[in-house]
């Protein structure tokens, strides 16, 4: 007997969630010790061999590939790339479940955005899950006080990167396919990675003492075998993860897996402990109930009015 078409839709997206988790918790583990250039050059390496190696052999060859339109690919590319770099820079500084929340603003954000650049009506109920998802990352970062920590900034420049990554994509999906949505993103972070490694990579501009700049300009260094293998070990989890949270929105509704990624909130905080010994205070847990709740009005809405379905959050990393 054939299988609901939606009844796996939360289970892919469970998944997802978790190994993006996963994958994040193993980012910050290696912060202390590498650069993030370094991360990011060998994930993405990783990510490319397994695309071009597997996925473009088996979804029709190269052809798959040619746009008419690789400039706004580019331009995608370089926002979810800077999307990746600044919440990896923000994990070495910050306990997970923090970054994790203030970077689920991005729905919001997104909203934003569609109404500037897409002409897109908000109503009501959307508008007032933006402003209590603002009032939840108020609560999270407390700017102000003595608990405020700068690097907070990073995950909300993240969430906006993504979110404008995220209109893009709007406007190319009727046109492209999803390979070559898929493809130019590795591709442009190598490039990213390269660039950042010869201009900081000899390790001129460490000293700083502050985590967050250290893992962006720390020198390059070969890793160990075992730290080497978490590098690979990334970049084969994230093109899972992609792979996981693409089936779930292909196979069922956005309103129905949407709220199943917000449990990388709870994994965030599980890892967090477990790996950081991190807690976030009774606020920390408001804010981001509040921001959870704020996204799932979201998608609740992006559902009734039948606009375009809200992308998986966390693809992108």
């Amino acid at each position: 007997m054939t299988e609901p078409k939606s009844s796996t839709g939360p289970a892919w997206a469970l998944l997802a969630a978790l190994i993006f988790s996963i994958n994040d918790m193993l980012v910050k583990f290696l912060a202390d010790d590498y650069a993030l250039h370094q991360v990011v050059f060998t994930r993405s390496v990783v990510c490319l061999l397994i695309l071009l190696v597997v996925v473009i052999p088996l979804a029709g060859g190269f052809r798959q590939l040619r746009t008419k339109q690789l400039k706004l690919h580019m331009v995608r590319a370089l926002f979810v790339v800077a999307a990746n770099l600044f919440f990896f820079t923000a994990l070495a500084d910050l306990p997970l479940a923090t970054v994790v929340s203030i970077f689920f603003i991005a729905p919001f954000l997104i909203t934003i955005f569609s109404v500037i650049f897409l002409d897109e009506v908000v109503g009501v109920w959307r508008w007032f899950a933006i402003i209590l998802g603002l009032i939840g990352v108020f609560l999270v970062v407390r700017p102000g006080t003595e608990e405020f920590n700068i690097t907070a900034i990073l995950p909300v420049l993240a969430a906006a990167c993504y979110a404008a990554f995220h209109i893009l994509t709007r406007k190319l999906g009727p046109d492209e396919n999803l390979l070559t949505l898929t493809f130019y993103t590795p591709v442009v972070m190598l490039i990213v990675s390269t660039l950042i490694g010869l201009s900081v990579g000899h390790g001129n501009f460490s000293g700083s003492g502050h985590r967050s700049l250290e893992f962006l300009v720390r020198a390059w260094h070969w890793p160990t075998g075992t730290d080497f293998g978490i590098m690979v070990f990334i970049g084969v989890s994230i093109t899972l993860a992609g792979a996981a949270i693409a089936q779930a929105y292909r196979v069922a509704e956005a309103a129905l897996v949407a709220p199943f990624e917000y449990t990388a909130l709870i994994y965030a905080a599980i890892l967090g402990y477990l790996i950081f010994s991190e807690w976030p205070d009774i606020f920390g847990w408001i804010g981001m109930s509040l921001v959870v709740v704020s996204g799932l009005v979201i998608v609740w809405r992006e559902n009734v009015n039948a606009r375009p379905r809200v992308a998986p959050l966390n693809s992108p990393r």
